[in-house]
């Protein structure tokens, strides 16, 4: 055969073969036996119909399947020719029966990234010296007591640190209702009625509980606060809104004691002080649950950081768009219309594509460093995998295999074990560094921690 690859720019190739006429006649020959045998023509006993009969018959289906067998070999020859890793095929172009026998066809190729892996033995990584405290397990059991918190109304004070209000409000931006000046919803900024308020300063807006300070139930108060320049609905970020608030009631909050009945009521059968155990054994997976991902994510900067290579604008363009699909998701489940997430579409795809390239560059990456140190996930492996799939959906574990080979999932999960496993190994042999927990920041100061 002669071959021709023209390499392109984007991880393509433009593949060019032309195939000798001898070849052609005798792929063409076997494809007839073979139609031969199978046919069943009336008057012919099986397997003795005359070949120009079969050739009448079965032309074009003999024509389609001889340029099949003929570009699928001639790509697999360009491949070991030119040490090509072909990740796509495109339909063959310009398919030419010639008149002297040959066969010719152009086709593009979308190739794998090619680049030298940088050092990935021995990352180093930096991860925080990180401890469940007492303070940690009482904040998670006081967390755990507020379920059943009794609420008791104030009527001998006014509204102070710590108290719960229950308010109606309203608001206005340049004198209309927000939602009319901004012509789109505003959510909760808009008002809300019953609304329970924590007098915190890190609660609802930044200013809103010193604006609510002192005030006794029935009062009425109004005040403007500036939101943040940062604040996330477009169209009020940095202006100044005006608010009407009703104090209906103030509530003081009553945390009953822990004992063993209410140890109970949150775990069954569980003592006080084994419901303090178990919180601190669940604080403690959480950190190396949050540990291992921070690891993790060191790891794929750093491999991202070390080594840059082009990536196949197709991929990068179908990951883009999958990845801008799950942030309009995550947009309407935070409750966005679909009016603020058109507003950020460009802010929106941006992002999408820089998730886009980080994911598609790690993938490639840890393909390479699979190859290299001859990682693979065996058929056991896989197969207790999918057993522990199948139990978790509650399906039998063979119609829960069959449904993954039918729907083409199959490789997909063979695939991410593999990506799973190189990651392991690259942890198993990074040098992690503990060093001290960064001090907390102060979310008071962050203007939009009310929101989080």
């Amino acid at each position: 055969m002669n071959i021709t690859v023209e390499r392109q720019p984007n991880c393509t190739a433009r593949l060019r073969v032309e195939v000798p006429a001898e070849k052609v006649t005798g792929e063409r020959k076997r494809i007839l036996q073979a139609f031969t045998k199978q046919a069943r023509l009336p008057g012919f006993r099986p397997g003795h119909a005359p070949g120009h009969v079969i050739e009448k018959r079965y032309g074009p289906a003999i024509v389609e399947e001889l340029e099949t067998r003929l570009i699928r070999e001639a790509v697999q020859d360009a491949m070991e020719q030119e040490n090509l890793r072909v990740l796509d095929i495109k339909a063959a172009e310009d398919t030419t029966h010639h008149p002297d026998g040959a066969f010719s066809f152009c086709s593009q190729l979308v190739l794998a990234p090619e680049f030298e892996l940088p050092d990935y033995h021995g990352i180093p990584l930096q991860v925080p010296e990180r401890t469940v405290s007492e303070d940690d397990v009482e904040r998670e059991l006081d967390g755990l007591r507020q379920r059943f918190a009794d609420f008791t109304d104030i009527t001998d004070r006014p509204l102070q640190d710590g108290d719960f209000a229950v308010l109606d409000y309203t608001t206005e931006l340049d004198g209309q209702p927000v939602a009319e000046a901004l012509e789109q919803s505003a959510g909760y900024i808009e008002g809300g009625e019953d609304f329970w308020f924590k007098m915190e300063e890190e609660s609802f807006l930044p200013g809103f509980a010193a604006a609510l300070a002192g005030a006794t139930p029935g009062e009425q108060r109004a005040f403007t606060l500036t939101l943040p320049e940062d604040f996330p609905i477009d169209g009020i970020a940095g202006k100044d809104l005006d608010f009407e608030v009703t104090v209906k009631s103030i509530k003081d909050q009553v945390l009953p004691e822990w004992t063993d009945e209410l140890a109970a009521q949150v775990v069954p059968g569980k003592t006080v002080e084994e419901l303090r155990e178990t919180v601190r054994e669940h604080l403690a997976q959480q950190i190396e649950r949050q540990l291992g991902e921070l690891k993790v994510n060191q790891v794929i900067e750093k491999l991202n950081e070390s080594v840059d290579f082009e990536l196949p604008s197709e991929l990068l363009t179908a990951e883009t768009q999958g990845q801008a699909d799950q942030l309009v998701e995550q947009g309407l489940g935070s409750g966005m219309s679909e009016e603020e997430l058109a507003s950020h579409q460009g802010e929106l795809f941006a992002a999408a594509g820089q998730r886009a390239r980080t994911n598609l560059k790690t993938e490639f990456i840890l393909q390479e460093i699979a190859r290299a140190e001859d990682i693979q996930v065996s058929d056991q492996e896989l197969s207790v995998r999918i057993a522990g799939l199948a139990q978790q959906s509650k399906q039998p574990v063979k119609a829960f295999a069959r449904e993954l080979q039918k729907s083409g999932r199959l490789h997909g999960l063979k695939h991410s074990m593999l990506l799973t496993k190189t990651i392991d190994f690259l942890l198993d042999h990074a040098k992690v560094e503990a060093v001290a927990e960064p001090p907390a920041t102060d979310d008071t100061d962050n203007p939009t921690s009310a929101h989080e």
